[in-house]
């Protein structure tokens, strides 16, 4: 009777270590689903005929948008779902893959890097993992291996256990040159790279047969673009007119509503023209960076989001870009 109703010291031992195992799948278990509760969600728009587009924040790299301040594309082809940048972490790769899924039943077999900024390719890993080719430009890759290290430093900062999983995986099928051609599961894809820009391998997407351009983050609207150190202005312009050569019906910017070339224009080209001109002009006449800043006219440039936050820096930069050239 006594036995029957007190533990021996190995039975108690045994409970104990029962339930310290069933608390750490517990805590696991409330971890896991923290963690999906908390996954950014992602939801692909119709673009063009088999052609679709996530359009992210436009603000900052937040936990709630965990990282993924940036719009995504997604190109569903007889051979395959072809994806237009893998986003800032393996788990935010994972919500992007899940919203693929809900759009179409095939697998994502491609993976193009548009540049070297992390929401373009820390999420490379997990597609990867899936089987998927990963393409950029050459150009991206010094960059990504330069400044990746940083890159997913900061966002495990920000993001903490978000950020888990997250590895840096460089795309392999690397594109040369200024022009390139590829045919991914019988669709027509068209590459145009003209040395850069926000970041040395900032390459732009054209789909012919739909008329739809997929910039990354050569066109900013809705938000004032950012001037990086690692970023060509001069490139940057050269792009923009390349972009505006195709004529293209529909633009998925980097950041922002998907656009027109008018609203490209206006947000993007005529702001980088106007801050070269200007600092151009600024360094012939022997006027110092300081005074060159201050007396930019800013004011048309200052309806969209983080003008007044970002203009100081990208001018800046823009006049000692070009004080070197």
């Amino acid at each position: 009777g006594y036995r029957s109703s007190i533990f021996c010291d190995g039975e108690l031992k045994m409970f104990m270590m029962s339930r310290r195992v069933l608390t750490r799948l517990l805590v696991s278990f409330f971890a896991v689903q923290t963690m999906w509760a908390s996954a950014v969600e992602v939801r692909f728009e119709p673009v063009a005929d088999g052609v679709y587009a996530y359009v992210g924040d436009i603000g900052g790299r937040t936990v709630a948008n965990q990282g993924l301040n940036a719009n995504l594309g997604l190109v569903v082809t007889l051979g395959g779902a072809v994806l237009i940048d893998s986003g800032s972490t393996f788990q935010t790769a994972r919500a992007i893959h899940e919203a693929v899924r809900r759009v179409t039943k095939q697998p994502v077999r491609w993976v193009i890097n548009t540049g070297g900024q992390d929401h373009r390719w820390l999420g490379n890993g997990y597609f990867k993992a899936q089987g998927a080719g990963l393409i950029a430009h050459a150009a991206a890759v010094p960059d990504m291996r330069s400044r990746g290290g940083d890159q997913l430093a900061a966002l495990r900062t920000l993001l903490g256990s978000a950020a888990d999983g997250t590895e840096l995986s460089f795309p392999s099928r690397l594109l040369q040159g200024s022009e390139a051609r590829l045919e991914l599961g019988g669709t027509v894809f068209e590459f145009r790279h003209r040395g850069g820009g926000h970041t040395p391998g900032d390459l732009m997407v054209w789909l012919p047969h739909v008329q739809v351009a997929f910039s990354g983050d050569i066109v900013y609207v809705d938000r004032l673009l950012s001037v990086l150190p690692v970023s060509s202005t001069r490139a940057w312009v050269e792009a923009l007119n390349a972009l505006a050569q195709w004529n293209p019906k529909r633009i998925v910017p980097g950041h922002g509503r998907i656009t027109d070339s008018k609203t490209a224009k206006a947000q993007s080209y005529d702001y980088l023209q106007a801050m070269r001109s200007h600092m151009q002009r600024a360094v012939e006449q022997g006027v110092d960076v300081s005074d060159a800043v201050k007396s930019f006219n800013v004011k048309p440039f200052m309806n969209v989001a983080n003008a007044a936050e970002l203009h100081p820096g990208n001018a800046s930069r823009t006049y000692l870009e070009v004080e070197r050239e």
